[in-house]
């Protein structure tokens, strides 16, 4: 029995779980930045 396909599982997985790890702050920083700015267009400020 081959161990290859959960071999690749499980490197694929990892590297999903990664990914999301870099890629979610900087997705939730510019969601922040746009809120920032309109609320700041909203108060005219």
């Amino acid at each position: 029995m081959s161990h290859t396909p959960f071999i690749l599982a499980a490197y694929g997985v990892a590297t999903l779980l990664l990914l999301w790890g870099a890629l979610a702050p900087v997705l939730r920083a510019r969601k922040l930045k746009s809120e920032i700015r309109a609320r700041l267009e909203r108060t005219g400020d």
